[in-house]
């Protein structure tokens, strides 16, 4: 697979391939072209290195892996020893990129295979939201939170376009503008009330915005 250093390191987002169901091949490629900083998650090393990606950056606690091995047949990749049980790997490799000072970052591989890493992956975004943008990509949907201050969203669409609003908890004070499905000052909680399936109106742009608690954007496509 081709090299993704084209851009400058910090310039682009980096990319984090944690250790769900993999994307094909054509999303991983787009990605990488653009990516200047790759992290693989240990866990994913024995689906990753088979690719021929040039890692950049290996993160984990290495249960059962031979980080020295890694370290000769990726040189020079840096290995990011990470044992502290009180947080996943894959916010480890989030922490790590806020601390070496990164804007952004793309997640794949976060989604698919077991249901509780899939939750908690997606979870986690809104709690570094105003230290990094990150995004959750896979074959089917890009999530993302809208950032905690301000609470509100504004990008173009084309008409059609599948836009899931997906409440962590319960957010209120929601309105929304070129949705077919409009909403003005209302709640969504989740498992309760979500905002799945809606859609842009009209080629345009699409504004959502809310009073109090937290809100992904989902843009999804069969």
């Amino acid at each position: 697979m081709s090299s993704h250093h084209v851009v400058r390191e910090k310039q682009e987002p980096a990319l984090i391939i944690a250790n769900g169901e993999a994307c094909s091949v054509e999303l991983l490629g787009q990605l990488l072209e653009w990516s200047p900083t790759v992290i693989v998650l240990d866990g994913a090393l024995d689906r990753v290195l088979p690719l021929g990606i040039k890692i950049d950056v290996i993160l984990g606690d290495f249960d059962g892996q031979d980080a020295e091995s890694v370290r000769q047949s990726q040189y020079p990749v840096k290995v990011v020893h990470t044992p502290d049980q009180n947080f996943t790997d894959l916010e480890k490799a989030i922490i790590y990129l806020v601390e070496e000072e990164y804007p952004a970052a793309n997640i794949i591989w976060a989604t698919g295979r077991r249901a509780d890493h899939t939750l908690a992956n997606i979870s986690i975004l809104p709690k570094y939201a105003g230290s990094i943008s990150l995004k959750i990509i896979d074959d089917y949907s890009c999530i993302f939170p809208i950032l905690p201050l301000p609470h509100k969203f504004v990008k173009w669409y084309r008409k059609g376009t599948v836009i899931s609003l997906m409440p962590l908890g319960i957010t209120t004070g929601i309105t929304t503008r070129n949705l077919r499905y409009p909403l003005t000052h209302e709640s969504l909680h989740l498992g309760y009330r979500n905002g799945s399936s809606n859609e842009a109106a009209e080629d345009g742009e699409v504004l959502v915005e809310y009073e109090e608690g937290t809100l992904l954007i989902m843009e999804c496509n069969d």
